[in-house]
């Protein structure tokens, strides 16, 4: 079983800031204000890890979290209106040369289970898909709509995605449901990664 001891690392504002490191690297991506602050800090049993804001768009570097196993970074949010075009393609311009020079071993795209994914969240996993980076969905809010209606919501974002339903985990970072199966997800990627095997 994985043992987390989280810490941050750095902000990253341009490529020659971009990091490697010998151990599995996460990207964790989502909308503005989906909850990936949230879920990092709920992930690593840190309420102050990553800082969160109820003012979406507040997150412009690229932040490295080490969780022992694993890095995760933490990616710019997308798809806020109020950013001007100049810096929405700054951080379009980071994101890209981010995944082309960075070695990722996996991705986790975050979505709103409460609704069908947006524009913005199609063109992150049409990317993921193209570039052939492993990822899993993580539909954030859970705890927000019943057990039916969260099922609906998997289903909706499978469908509109075009993945399976398996491949989606909803979680409450305010619950901590569905977290279970984000740790066996990361034992998955881990044990990918390095080789190792681990006992749940």
């Amino acid at each position: 079983m994985l043992k987390i001891n989280a810490r941050f690392i750095l902000s990253a504002g341009t490529e020659a800031q971009f990091q490697t490191f010998d151990k599995p690297v996460i990207a964790v991506c989502g909308r503005s204000n989906v909850g990936k602050s949230s879920f990092l800090n709920k992930l690593a049993n840190n309420g102050k890890l990553a800082r969160t804001s109820k003012d979406p768009g507040r997150t412009r570097l690229i932040n490295y979290f080490d969780f022992g196993p694993f890095v995760m970074a933490d990616l710019p949010g997308y798809g806020y209106a109020k950013v001007s075009k100049q810096e929405s393609d700054r951080w379009a311009a980071l994101m890209e040369k981010f995944f082309a020079k960075a070695q990722i071993s996996h991705a986790f795209s975050l979505m709103d289970i409460r609704h069908e994914p947006t524009e913005a969240d199609l063109q992150m996993v049409n990317y993921l898909y193209v570039n052939n980076i492993p990822f899993t969905i993580i539909a954030t809010k859970a705890d927000k709509l019943s057990k039916d209606a969260a099922r609906r919501g998997v289903r909706l974002i499978a469908q509109t995605v075009k993945c399976g339903e398996g491949n989606i985990l909803a979680v409450s970072s305010q619950t901590g449901s569905g977290f279970d199966k984000v740790m066996e997800r990361l034992e998955q990627i881990v044990a990918v990664s390095t080789g190792d095997t681990f006992n749940a």
